[in-house]
């Protein structure tokens, strides 16, 4: 049942007010010497404001300094860790590397916090409880692997995981090795292809969409389908997840529409800093369109002025993705992705902002290798 225009206004302020409460906790926590990160305590000094008495709501933040990608890469990891968990089991996660030496993000428990809050959007209709998984993506010091695996853990499930090395690919791309990246994709795909038939009744997976691509059509080259062994839910993500792939996946790849076929695939925008942004339902009467909330107030995503990243853009308008993690684990205020796409209005489910049409910043694309998302 849908809201009125005056209970959505209700729900929004509820949100902003959460936000900012959640906002000031953060902020205290990160720059209180007994439980704060290093670097954040370091970095103090150089701040012309106090974060510990000027910090008193969500857009107080703009207060920062734009966040430096370069402060994530390199070591020591371990300024990175608040004080209050240094005597806790820590893991570190890299991106891809991609742009450069690959950006570092120490974890203890946001992974898993981050994946049991994505758990609640799915339907145990499509992700039934209980089941497998196939995680078909990035394996090595990537959060994606371990994220997916405790999603299927915590949903009841074993989760089977194949070799991929996304650093390899870019490498391959970048060298022009077209014929050796053909091979390496085929080596991924075998592997997917033998665990999904050995009889491990895995009803859910994940895959990025080129690589869910051609897991298809190699399942189609042997005379089967994801249908036929029983998969029913597929978690994806990736900048290849346009609006013309999503309805050639969901007409050709999978057989139609959920209703139809039996398998509901849902889109997600994240990353290792950002965590895991959730998709508004796609349909074919909404043209497949894609917009992503982010999961606030864990995370916050804006959609701000090329020229002027303190301003968000209208509604529909079209600007660079601006980042704010807020967990007691990590604290980013204000990074810059390096995507676009357009801002997107709050609605029910997600009463905050949204983004669509993501895709790599216009200024960074022809740096950028996309690989195998």
């Amino acid at each position: 049942m849908s809201v009125t225009n005056v209970e959505l206004d209700t729900i929004i302020q509820q949100a902003k007010e959460k936000l900012d409460q959640h906002t000031v906790e953060i902020v205290q926590w990160h720059f209180n010497e007994d439980t704060g990160c290093p670097f954040w305590l370091n970095k103090k000094a150089d701040l012309d404001f106090d974060p510990l008495k000027d910090i008193h709501c969500y857009e107080d933040l703009r207060k920062f300094p734009l966040f430096e990608d370069d402060w994530l890469r390199g070591g020591p990891v371990e300024r990175w860790r608040p004080k209050a968990y240094a005597d806790r089991p820590t893991y570190v996660f890299e991106t891809g590397g991609t742009t450069g030496i690959p950006k570092s993000r120490v974890v203890v428990d946001d992974f898993r916090i981050d994946y049991e809050v994505f758990s609640d959007t799915l339907p145990d209709e499509y992700f039934p409880r209980n089941s497998n998984w196939l995680m078909l993506g990035p394996s090595g010091p990537r959060r994606l692997r371990l994220a997916v695996e405790h999603l299927c853990q915590f949903r009841g499930g074993i989760c089977f995981c194949i070799d991929l090395d996304p650093r390899w690919v870019v490498k391959l791309i970048k060298k022009g090795w077209m014929d050796h990246l053909e091979e390496y994709k085929k080596h991924c795909i075998d592997q997917a292809v033998t665990v999904l038939t050995s009889g491990h009744d895995i009803k859910c997976l994940f895959a990025t969409p080129k690589l869910l691509d051609s897991l298809c059509l190699a399942l189609e080259d042997r005379g089967t389908s994801l249908k036929e062994i029983g998969v029913t839910g597929i978690f994806s993500g990736g900048t290849e997840f346009t609006p013309q792939w999503t309805r050639y996946a969901v007409e050709e790849l999978l057989g139609g529409p959920p209703e139809e076929s039996g398998i509901y695939m849902t889109p997600t925008y994240g990353n290792t800093l950002m965590g895991l942004a959730c998709s508004k339902p796609v349909t074919a009467a909404d043209k497949y369109k894609i917009a992503y909330y982010a999961p606030q107030p864990r995370a916050v995503t804006e959609v701000v002025q090329f020229d002027n990243p303190n301003e968000l853009v209208g509604f529909g308008e079209t600007g660079r993705v601006k980042l704010t993690t807020l967990t007691k684990e990590f604290f980013i205020p204000g990074f810059l992705e390096r995507d676009e796409g357009e801002r997107e209005p709050p609605f029910e489910t997600y009463p905050w902002d949204g983004v669509s049409g993501v895709r790599p910043f216009h200024e960074l694309q022809s740096s950028t290798t996309v690989g195998v998302y």
